[in-house]
């Protein structure tokens, strides 16, 4: 579990299927591109599969949840996690932990949204990436036509790479491209601080 001041980021489980058909349930239209679960049993599997791939050792999902009450406002997750072919007699041979990821299948509910919750879980979930694991990548790839997440990234201090075209299949069956973002080690301080500036701002 990943606690802040407004929200803590607790491993996804079957216990939080019912909190995120609600949550997702408020508005729908929100989710133009991004895959939300929409009903109890789109959600259950939404849960089985990040479970899955969990087990597999491929992603660590996130139920986003409120701090003060306790009330499911979306989802997140670690994924794509790469461990590298460190050559033998390298430090980083042999190590346990992921050397790059990414961080996707973020939303949050609408109320949630222009708060500071978004925010503190990408605070959470970096400072664990480079502080706890050491990563020395962490990506992000966003829907071409999402605007408004491309300008949040950015403001974070997020570095576009580029656009990769009919990357991923949008919730509206349409092989969209993605632009890219990335942070690296070096960046994360300056990152770090503009999180934290936002969400005293937000708050």
């Amino acid at each position: 579990m990943l606690q802040g001041r407004w929200v803590r980021l607790e491993p996804l489980d079957h216990r939080h299927v019912d909190g995120l058909a609600v949550a997702a349930a408020v508005d729908h239209l929100l989710y133009q591109w991004s895959p939300v679960p929409q009903g109890k049993a789109e959600a259950t599997r939404y849960v089985e599969i990040a479970l899955a791939w969990r087990n597999a050792g491929t992603a660590v999902p996130f139920a986003i949840v409120r701090a003060d009450d306790g009330v499911v406002i979306g989802s997140t997750r670690f994924w794509n996690l790469e461990r590298w072919g460190w050559p033998q007699g390298h430090p980083s041979h042999g190590r346990g932990t992921p050397d790059a990821g990414e961080i996707g299948y973020t939303w949050l509910t609408r109320s949630a949204i222009r708060t500071a919750a978004n925010t503190e879980a990408k605070l959470l979930m970096l400072t664990h990436a480079f502080e706890t694991w050491q990563v020395l990548r962490v990506c992000f790839h966003t829907d071409a036509r999402n605007e408004r997440s491309q300008a949040a990234l950015k403001r974070i201090g997020g570095q576009c790479e580029g656009i990769l075209r009919a990357h991923r299949m949008a919730a509206d069956f349409i092989p969209g491209a993605s632009v890219r973002f990335s942070i690296i080690a070096a960046e994360w301080p300056g990152v770090k601080e503009k999180l934290v500036k936002l969400i005293r701002d937000r708050a």
